[in-house]
């Protein structure tokens, strides 16, 4: 690590910015040159100030490939104040790359093996939903053994956040799609009530509370202004687009600006 690039953590604001790479792997793959290359895309982003890199690595391998998640491990070991977080399914293959790299953090995402993106979170009330929890909760433990914290991805639903907690999770992720969707419109305020409403409901279950998905520079500040005590946002899509038009270092900064902005006092 680079001490004279890495933004100094007393300047960091209380919410961590893991940047997804996942679009990265899935330009590299368009073609069979290696390039652009997903850890040296990951490096500018630390070196920047990112808190950390995020990769979801799916079954087909149309965008991560079991490679990087080596190879972006052995770089997050030269940043220790850095966050490795593997997303996935633990039900097909997020858990045989938990074992084998033990990141700081495992978001748990209850994803089809064809699925185009992420649209839901887990359903954990109900008879189905137990059901889906017994299958969780050993999973939950296994990574917890091997001292990885365990967030779920979950739907901004207050009365599921202490189901989630139950299962065994440290944190949650909120799914962030539909606030974003709203953002803009006549529908916002209501849509960030409900945001906040289920961050309260987790931080009162005891669980720490993670955001993401089409959060961008434009909605991102108003999200954490709303919703109370989000530790980490993780964003990929809208970054790496960003960072096409500014490069990945400037997008960076400007990620970081946006949340500092957020948790800036307000002007008297």
């Amino acid at each position: 690590m680079n001490p004279l690039v890495a933004a100094p953590e007393a300047h960091r604001a209380p919410t961590a910015l893991s940047v997804n790479v996942n679009k990265v792997a899935l330009l590299r793959n368009t073609r069979h040159l290696g390039i652009p290359s997903v850890v040296h895309v990951a490096t500018l982003a630390l070196e920047a100030g990112a808190d950390g890199i995020t990769v979801h690595p799916r079954p087909d391998e149309r965008h991560i490939r079991a490679a990087d998640v080596h190879e972006l491990a052995a770089l997050m070991k030269q940043w220790p104040g850095a966050e490795y977080n593997l997303e996935g399914n633990p039900l097909h293959n997020l858990m045989d790359f938990v074992r084998a790299v033990r990141p700081q953090q495992a978001t748990f995402v209850p994803d089809g093996v064809g699925q185009f993106t992420s649209d839901h979170g887990w359903r954990l009330a109900g008879d189905a939903g137990a059901a889906e929890a017994a299958r969780l909760r050993p999973l939950i433990d296994a990574c917890r053994a091997l001292g990885v914290r365990v967030s779920l991805f979950m739907d901004a639903e207050p009365e599921a956040m202490a189901l989630a907690r139950a299962v065994g999770a440290d944190r949650v992720e909120l799914y962030t799609e539909p606030y974003a969707a709203a953002h803009g419109t006549p529908r916002q305020a209501a849509e960030i009530e409900r945001f906040a409403a289920a961050a309260r409901a987790a931080l009162a279950a005891g669980l720490g509370v993670n955001a993401g998905h089409d959060l961008n520079r434009a909605n991102l500040a108003d999200f954490l202004r709303g919703v109370g005590g989000v530790r980490e946002v993780s964003i990929g899509h809208a970054l790496v687009a960003d960072a096409l038009e500014f490069g990945m270092a400037e997008t960076v900064r400007a990620y970081q600006r946006c949340i500092r902005r957020a948790w800036a006092p307000a002007a008297p």
